[in-house]
């Protein structure tokens, strides 16, 4: 077990305790986010160069899923924010340095949808945009955000480049009342606003380029974590996050069910429907866990023996991931009918967990159908439709 998980773990209650003073706060406390800061979470994928860990993806899933089952929404900001120094490590030098030079524990925000709009200019872009879900944005003091730019040296007024850009704090604002929400409010994730703000191209990404892993062997030819595709890692942690909300709902269903008692005076522990549910949604946890993990595990053995990481894998572990989180969500859904109507009371962890596992599955890398189509067209040559994240 890598040190960093066995230190969630073995200090587990105190995150619980930050889990709803940071839903009434609309944010992750100052206390949750040291705690978080203090176990290296966000360092795990971190270059060694800065202090981090480059450590095995499998582990970095792994403790997202042990925290976020037990506290979703900081267990959900340490996964968005903690893989961002994935994407960060492979970037140009004079970015990480600006970064990670003075504080190897600098937080980084996102979203990566291509909200913002980019102009070029010379040595880079003036960008303008308003950007929604944010997660864990008041804690972090740079932001990566999605763009269309225009191309070098085509048509003014034409955003057709996918980028990545890279901003310090003092470039972006952040809207405090655009995240209200009924689950996962404790994540803090919102809006942030750009105003004809220019960003230097040693702060760009171009998106293909990085998901071809150009970056990475540019700038880490030596460092065989940042050998797997952005754009299979990044939905990987979006997927633990959410197996281990997924597997919270269960968790806080199964602690409940062994004191219920039903208004006839059965205990619940009796009730056949009632633990054939239970022991379905456990195995169903499980079996989605082991699948998104081994198959990182997998890719991840084959860049360590210098193999490369073809598209038909990336679409494999795209449409394995979304599959494994519907298969979690269901289980969730199944337990939750069971609970009865004391499980809707404000003061229920099921309820609340429910509610968070909801908000997780609206995330664009959890969207499945889309997923599925594209990953059986492939198989007879049809392209991805634009916009599917595979």
């Amino acid at each position: 077990m890598h040190p960093v998980r066995e230190t969630i773990i073995g200090n587990i209650d105190a995150f619980v305790e930050q889990e709803v003073p940071s839903i009434e706060l609309g944010r992750v406390t100052d206390e949750g986010a040291r705690l978080i800061r203090d176990s290296g979470l966000v360092r795990m994928l971190q270059p060694k160069q800065y202090g981090g860990f480059e450590a095995d993806p499998r582990e970095f899933y792994q403790t997202v899923i042990a925290l976020a089952s037990r506290a979703s929404s900081l267990g959900w900001v340490g996964s968005v924010v903690g893989v961002h120094p994935f994407q960060f490590g492979q970037g140009d030098p004079r970015m990480q340095e600006e970064v990670w030079g003075e504080d190897h524990d600098t937080w980084t925000a996102s979203p990566y949808a291509p909200i913002g709009r980019a102009r070029r200019v010379d040595g880079g872009y003036i960008l303008n945009g308003q950007w929604p879900f944010s997660s864990g944005t008041d804690h972090c003091t740079w932001a990566v955000l999605g763009v269309l730019a225009e191309q070098d040296g085509g048509p003014a007024g034409e955003y057709t480049r996918l980028m990545h850009f890279v901003l310090p704090r003092a470039d972006y604002e952040i809207l405090q009342d655009s995240w209200n929400v009924m689950g996962l409010q404790g994540t803090g994730s919102k809006d942030v606003l750009v105003k004809d703000v220019f960003v230097p191209d040693y702060r760009t990404y171009d998106v293909q380029a990085l998901n071809d892993c150009e970056y990475a062997a540019r700038h880490r030819p030596d460092s065989v974590l940042y050998r797997i595709p952005f754009d299979l890692f990044f939905p990987g942690a979006i997927s633990a996050a959410t197996l281990g909300i997924a597997a919270g709902v269960v968790k806080h269903f199964a602690d409940y069910t062994g004191s219920r008692v039903s208004r006839m005076g059965v205990k619940q522990t009796q009730n056949p429907y009632h633990m054939a549910s239970l022991g379905a949604a456990l195995a169903d946890i499980d079996a989605s866990c082991q699948h998104v993990v081994n198959e990182i595990g997998e890719i991840y053995k084959l860049v360590q023996a210098g193999g490369k990481v073809t598209r038909e894998m990336k679409y494999k572990a795209r449409v394995n991931q979304v599959r494994a989180v519907r298969r979690a969500a269901e289980a969730a859904a199944e337990v939750f009918k069971h609970a009865g109507g004391n499980a809707s009371r404000v003061t229920n962890p099921i309820q609340r967990t429910w509610r968070d596992l909801s908000v997780a599955m609206g995330h664009a890398c959890n969207v499945d159908d889309p997923v599925y189509a594209a990953y059986a067209g492939s198989l007879y040559g049809i392209p991805v439709p634009r916009g599917v994240v595979i």
